[in-house]
């Protein structure tokens, strides 16, 4: 019998449930049952099938929201007010994948410009890939599930995931939704467990598609020993760059990216980190910015007056706590917090000219700090943003059509954003990252692909 782990809070360390936690052998009976699933033909779901399901997965959903925000908010720490957005892009997740079973089409491939060919006609069509394997992170710990799992179950696939553990309860709430919607047993599938069960999910030669969110190390790590032919998709993180340039509008960037920067402490892969200002208004902005975050209302989640909520777990403030120090022996600049306000909470941080090298200006710091720096060339500001190795999204604020144009033709990123933050995000865009950042791309519609392949059928027929 599988043993128990208990589910904290963040905040305070309160449990706030309990999941099972499953051994070695009873992950590779997950996969077993997935693959057997997805093979018996019997058990094959049609799409009509598969719709209904999914829609009664959004009626439940829809009737649960403040229940799945508390759920959400509690385990992840995100706040009330962003959980339970949160919620509601899940939702809409659903019927995202609703809408674009849809608009599946193939295609028809030429025929009969050769003597070869004559006589013969080709189309293409989606067939689902097989067993789906989603490993996945604690800082959208519902929404990331409905990405990783939902996108699969659409096109046919079977699913197992394997949520953080510290986040596991939105992802196995999860499939039980899928169960009570009409989902047949087999079909999809939570297993909490340790880095051993994950790595022989992530690796099992009956699994046919990888999807990973997480660490860059812990991603690339199971895509170079995932078994032959498994597609594999990772989505790691940034340490996302801001240009403003001096024409930029300041009132209206400041909300931007001091919500780009703090939303969920900071714990998002596109988080804005590393704004570069022009020279003329960086003190400017950097005072602004600093006020902004000085009125941020910090503490539990679960109060819907709170706009930063707690880190993952306490070796998250300390380590962010010695990153932020360490800038300030390079040079940096503290305008406005800096310390940690307790064991779980840090307080929202604006960090002047860190040098190049620093930790923060270097690795993502998954916390709540930003860095502004000064730059006299828009050429300079370029070079720097785009001298390390990830490359996810991107921004620059700028009244000129002409800059803002350059600025998307120079930026590393697979997105820059244009007068916006860096965190923006829908769910029907692509997303992912490029470089060290990840492979592939997400988004519902984006991930339906990943999970299929495309089959040929060829007919040859006299009468062509």
């Amino acid at each position: 019998m599988s043993k128990t782990i208990e589910v904290t809070s963040p905040f305070d360390s309160k449990v706030v449930g309990s999941v099972p936690f499953s051994t070695v052998e009873e992950v590779e009976a997950a996969i077993e049952l997935a693959s057997n699933t997805f093979l018996d033909q019997s058990k094959v779901l049609p799409t009509y099938k598969r719709v209904e399901i999914l829609e009664k997965v959004v009626e439940i959903m829809s009737s649960q929201v403040d229940e799945l925000t508390k759920l959400c908010a509690s385990e992840g720490g995100k706040p009330w007010m962003d959980s339970q957005v949160e919620v509601n892009r899940a939702i809409n997740g659903v019927k995202l994948a609703i809408e674009a079973l849809g608009a599946r089409e193939g295609k028809q491939i030429a025929m009969g410009h050769t003597a070869s060919s004559a006589n013969r006609m080709a189309y293409t069509f989606k067939e689902p890939i097989g067993v789906v394997a989603a490993i996945s992170a604690f800082n959208h710990p519902l929404n990331l599930a409905i990405h990783q799992v939902i996108p699969a179950i659409a096109v046919g696939c079977s699913v197992v995931i394997k949520p953080a553990t510290q986040t596991p309860m939105s992802a196995i709430r999860l499939v039980e939704i899928l169960e009570e919607a009409g989902l047949p047993a087999g079909w999809a599938q939570a297993v909490v467990c340790d880095r051993k069960g994950g790595e022989l999910l992530a690796t099992s030669p009956k699994v046919n598609a990888l999807t990973f969110i997480g660490s860059g190390a812990v991603g690339w790590y199971l895509n170079s020993k995932v078994a032959n032919g498994t597609r594999v998709a990772l989505e790691h993180g940034g340490v996302a760059p801001v240009i403003v340039e001096a024409d930029a509008d300041i009132d209206d960037l400041i909300p931007s990216i001091g919500k780009g920067g703090f939303y969920h402490a900071g714990q998002v892969c596109v988080s804005v980190q590393r704004v570069f200002v022009h020279e003329s208004i960086v003190d400017e902005v950097a005072s602004k910015l600093s006020d902004y975050a000085s009125k941020l209302v910090v503490g539990d989640q679960l109060d819907p007056k709170t706009e930063v909520g707690p880190l993952i777990n306490h070796n998250e403030v300390n380590r962010v706590e010695e990153w932020v120090n360490e800038a300030v022996t390079k040079g940096g600049k503290i305008l406005v917090g800096g310390k940690r306000i307790s064991d779980s909470c840090y307080e929202p941080t604006v960090i002047v000219n860190p040098a190049d090298d620093a930790l923060v200006s270097t690795k993502e710091v998954f916390g709540p700090v930003v860095c502004v720096y000064s730059y006299s060339d828009i050429e300079e500001a370029f070079n720097r943003a785009n001298a390390l190795e990830v490359s996810f999204q991107a921004a620059v604020f700028t009244k000129n059509v002409d800059t803002a144009l350059k600025a998307v033709k120079r930026l590393n990123g697979t997105a820059v954003m244009v007068n916006d933050h860096t965190a923006f995000r829908v769910d029907w865009m692509p997303f992912g990252g490029a470089k060290a950042s990840g492979l592939g791309l997400g988004g519902i519609h984006h991930s339906m692909e990943e999970c299929s392949n495309e089959k040929l059928m060829v007919i040859k027929s006299p009468v062509l």
